[in-house]
């Protein structure tokens, strides 16, 4: 059989290439096997990804135990917390198109036979799996685990705990000793951070799309269990090589649909649509909003993991993981188990000795949390191409929610008046131009959510933007509007102090004003001076598709 690998390895003009992989140090023997990426996001900046030059290690000594030659790469990665609240934000969601880019490129350009991809967080995860399925050379995710959670006096505690608690001190609910203990162990070690925020609801989506192996999203970063996954890993990425099994083979339109089941029924954070949408474009698979509403309407929510409850990833891990979930959604067939996986075996082979092990953490399928998914699709005159928000993470009491606008043009507005005591109950925050275009980057907006809720002002006051919400965020925040401000968005033209009506179980969001009065406004507006104009952020800005595309760039 022929191998990608061959264009650098065989015959005699391939001479010099050889001499090249000589220089680095591999034999004759290794250069006979097949050779395969290890696509190492290892870095010291990011806690998630501290500790993946040893899983990738493990990779490697999976991949040559069954008779293969590894070799590591790297992709880059940000983190998230530490890029909060500044211009690092702006980062964020636009590194995973470089990340998608630097696989295809490291690839294709080395001849690679096969990838395991070592990713961790947020965009990494993504990232990687968009640019394995854009060369769709056999590949297996490997993901880095989840952080344990911190304690406070006996309660788990995690990120969110920490950002939140900024907005306490502010309010005068906690004092600086309380503020500085929380700091010093709401993370307590390597990995992902605990709770259900975006990199762990990645790493969980990729076990159910069957790209990465049961495990992958829930066994702790520190335990020997992901170190030996890892091995598995990488001895299933041969199996894949040898059978010519192709990304596109396992993600496509069905385990796509999977995905979105399991996301709601997990509670994930609202970035996995982002990701699912710009990881189906790469797969050549067609989902859009609508498609996800109707899988939130069918799917009922299972567990309330932080932010939306008290639990973590290593409770979900010790209830039986992500297998334990997808085998109460196959109780009514809410799943399709008949896809193949990395593991050379069908979902429903994976599931036969699953059990669900805590009905506390994941609930029975008959009696759930709620009868709909974790995410809500809300379309009106704001957000005509629609808008999401993690339902599961919002009090019953705003499900339904009527207030003024209290409008601001960016973060940092908005985060002085909250800080300032300028929002109060009953208030709807308005934050635009932090889409794709706009921001540009569409930056999470952390910083505001979790100081509403230190504030204990997240039962009261919703948020509303053309930016995005981590997935550590809780309350009535509503992201993705779409089209954005900076796109002649609707919600370019929203006035302070007119009434906006919310229904996340109605799906709907609305401006109190006429059509009539919307047309004149938006035929008058115009489009503002770009807040970056050099760097590669300024292309990015150029070329960037709308949130209910994915920000995918054009």
């Amino acid at each position: 059989m022929t191998r990608p690998s061959d264009r650098v390895l065989k015959g005699d003009s391939c001479a010099p290439q050889r001499s090249l992989f000589y220089a680095l140090g591999l034999t004759e023997e290794e250069l006979s096997r097949p050779l395969i990426g290890v696509v190492s996001a290892y870095s010291e900046i990011v806690p998630g990804h501290l500790h993946l030059d040893k899983i990738t290690e493990a990779v490697k000594a999976g991949i040559r135990l069954a008779g293969g030659t590894p070799i590591m790469v790297p992709a880059i990665g940000v983190c998230d917390g530490i890029a909060m609240g500044h211009v690092g934000m702006k980062y964020s969601l636009a590194s995973r198109e470089l990340i998608a880019d630097s696989v295809e490129t490291m690839a294709n350009a080395h001849g690679f036979d096969g990838l395991v991809l070592v990713p961790n967080c947020d965009k990494i995860v993504p990232g990687m799996l968009m640019g394995a399925l854009r060369v769709n050379l056999p590949a297996v995710v490997m993901s880095g685990g989840a952080m344990l959670p911190g304690n406070d006096k006996g309660k788990d505690m995690s990120l969110s705990t920490m950002f939140e608690a900024v907005g306490a001190k502010k309010a005068g609910l906690i004092d600086q000793d309380e503020l500085t203990y929380i700091e010093q162990n709401a993370c307590p070690g390597c990995g992902s951070c605990s709770g259900m925020f975006t990199a762990n609801s990645m790493n969980c989506l990729c076990e159910v799309l069957g790209i990465a192996l049961p495990g992958n999203g829930t066994i702790p970063a520190v335990y020997s269990g992901r170190m030996q996954l890892a091995k598995k890993a990488g001895m299933a990425v041969m199996k894949m090589v040898e059978q010519n099994i192709r990304p596109r083979d396992i993600v496509n339109e069905k385990s796509l649909r999977n995905g979105l089941a399991c996301d709601m029924a997990l509670g994930c954070s609202s970035n996995t649509v982002l990701h699912l949408l710009a990881i189906a474009k790469e797969a050549q698979v067609d989902i859009d909003l609508n498609m996800i509403n109707e899988i939130s309407q069918s799917t009922p929510n299972l567990c309330k993991l932080a932010p939306a409850g008290p639990d973590h990833i290593v409770d979900l891990y010790r209830a039986g993981g992500v297998q334990a979930v997808m085998k109460e959604l196959q109780k009514k067939g809410l799943i399709d188990d008949s896809l193949m996986t990395v593991t050379g075996k069908s979902i429903k082979e994976n599931l036969e000795k699953v059990q669900n092990l805590d009905h506390h953490i994941i609930k029975d399928i008959e009696s759930p949390n709620s009868p709909t998914g974790g995410i809500a699709v809300l379309f009106g005159n704001i957000a005509p191409k629609g808008c999401v928000v993690k339902r599961s993470a919002v009090d019953p009491s705003m499900l339904k929610h009527t207030g003024p606008a209290r409008v601001f043009d960016s973060e940092e507005e908005a985060i002085d008046a909250i800080y300032n005591g300028k929002i109060v109950k009953g208030d709807v925050v308005v934050i635009r131009y932090e889409g794709p275009k706009g921001g540009p980057g569409m930056r999470e907006m952390l910083n505001p959510t979790s100081a509403l809720a230190g504030m204990k002002l997240d039962k009261d006051v919703a948020l509303i933007t053309d930016g995005r919400f981590s997935g550590a965020t809780r309350g009535a925040a509503i992201g993705h509007v779409s089209p954005e401000a900076a796109s002649k968005g609707p919600i370019a033209v929203i006035q302070e102090g007119e009434l906006i009506d919310i229904d996340i179980n109605a799906g709907t969001i609305h401006l109190q004003i006429s059509e009539e009065e919307m047309q004149k406004r938006l035929d008058a507006w115009q489009e503002p001076e770009p807040k970056v104009t050099d760097g590669w952020l300024a292309r990015y800005a150029r070329l960037v598709a709308s949130a209910d595309e994915g920000a995918v760039l054009k």
